[in-house]
């Protein structure tokens, strides 16, 4: 009689694995926690930045962003983006989070999704021009010729061309590219609702028109919508982040997240 020599685990095998596994998340919590905060913060910026551009709506030209520089320096900073620097560094913190709170529900997708994510944000503190122009404009208004000050305008205006080019557009695209992969990732993880999820994959999809000049309006005004979606995503991954972070398991997290 031929006998199998294949034997299930112990159940105590099966514990220590399950204890190891609630250990491992609970190393987490800290990041959840800030993943939170980010996110709230990054509502702040919004709610900061919106009245700013209707308000003080950003020059058109590299000399109006020089002149405005030297009437006011905060205005001129914030008006050239200078919040977009710091919803960067948020969001760096949140797609960590995210990747911490998803990691096991797709891994390989979470981890291209992490690397798109953070070298998008990479792409854009590269090219962002705000403490550059700030330079620029007082270099030009130090200027004591003509030639100075055409040059030093040269400067700006290559600033400018580096910003509305390739690499903000793909700041934009691996952004998007990176949100929709996290929302699928949600989508049968259950962690995150599925409101998340579908408001995660409306956001990504937006985000894949880059607001550049060679696009048309279409990029530029759909920059502007996608502030509402992105607003009801951080929303929604700051309290299910928190839950995270307080010690809730994710077989809890899942229950009131089937939304």
């Amino acid at each position: 009689m031929i006998t199998s020599n294949i034997k299930s685990p112990p159940a105590s095998q099966g514990r220590m694995d399950e204890s190891h596994a609630k250990i491992a998340d609970s190393a987490w919590k800290s990041l959840y926690k800030v993943g939170g905060v980010a996110a709230l913060a990054e509502i702040a910026i919004i709610v900061i930045q919106a009245p700013i551009f209707i308000l003080y709506p950003q020059p058109t030209t590299v000399m109006g962003h020089l002149t405005q520089f030297q009437s006011n320096k905060l205005l001129g900073l914030l008006d050239l983006d200078l919040m977009l620097i710091l919803g960067g560094a948020f969001s760096v913190l949140i797609l960590l989070a995210l990747y911490a709170a998803l990691r096991r529900a797709g891994p390989s997708l979470m981890t291209i999704a992490l690397t798109l994510g953070l070298g998008g944000i990479a792409l854009y503190f590269a090219v962002n021009p705000t403490f550059s122009m700030l330079y620029i404009s007082d270099q030009y208004a130090a200027a004591t010729t003509d030639a100075q000050r055409a040059a030093f305008l040269a400067a700006g205006e290559a600033l400018w061309a580096n910003y509305n080019g390739t690499a903000f557009g793909l700041f934009f695209v691996l952004s998007g590219v990176a949100y929709l992969i996290i929302a699928a990732v949600m989508l049968r993880s259950g962690v995150f609702s599925k409101t998340t999820a579908y408001v995660g994959i409306l956001m990504g999809v937006m985000m894949l028109v880059p607001p550049l000049p060679t696009v048309g309006t279409i990029g530029l005004a759909l920059s502007y919508i996608v502030i509402v979606p992105s607003a009801i995503w951080d929303i929604l991954i700051a309290r299910q982040l928190f839950r995270l972070g307080r010690g809730v398991s994710k077989e809890e997290a899942k229950q009131p997240a089937v939304a």
